[in-house]
């Protein structure tokens, strides 16, 4: 199989409203799932920093269900310099994390949330970088209950997706 040549960020968030940004993730499996929610959610986008796992490897595309061949995505890179650009096309940066001070649910950043956003999710155990929160204009978490901190960065993604969907999925219809 020939690797086609990866589009400039531009091309791939140019009419795009929900973008994904997957700092360092290493494991694909949980690219490959993060990619399946992007497309069945309704993200518009992916784009991956130069030190995550490759979506094309042969685990990434199984989990996705081959949604990484339908859903825009390229590297940003520098990395998080690479931000810049989604700042001028009009994105607030928003980095999921379960910590950081000031960090506001996500149910009522959902409820307020900016025309284009762009999601920035960080790598397994660690999360996000400390220079991704700094870059971020706003930091957004996923209240948790019993103690736990925090949820798989796969099983995160999908939450924060279907909080965020456009328009709003009703769990009522079918297929939702």
């Amino acid at each position: 199989m020939h690797r086609p040549e990866l589009p400039c960020i531009d091309a791939v968030v140019a009419h795009a409203r929900r973008v994904v940004i997957l700092e360092d993730l290493v494991d694909h499996t949980n690219v490959g799932a993060i990619f399946r929610s992007a497309a069945g959610l309704g993200m518009d986008a992916v784009l991956v920093t130069p030190r995550c796992a490759d979506p094309l490897y042969r685990r990434s595309v199984r989990v996705s269900m081959g949604a990484v061949f339908a859903v825009p995505w390229t590297r940003i890179d520098p990395w998080p310099g690479g931000l810049a650009v989604l700042r001028e096309r009009g994105f607030t940066i928003a980095a999921v994390t379960p910590r950081g001070p000031g960090a506001i649910p996500l149910s009522e950043f959902a409820a307020h949330a900016p025309e284009r956003v762009a999601l920035v999710l960080g790598t397994e155990g660690d999360g996000l970088t400390s220079p991704a929160l700094e870059a971020a204009d706003v930091s957004v978490s996923i209240p948790m209950q019993a103690g736990v901190d925090s949820l798989n960065v796969a099983a995160a993604s999908a939450v924060v997706f279907w909080a965020l969907a456009t328009p709003p999925l009703d769990p009522r219809e079918p297929g939702n």
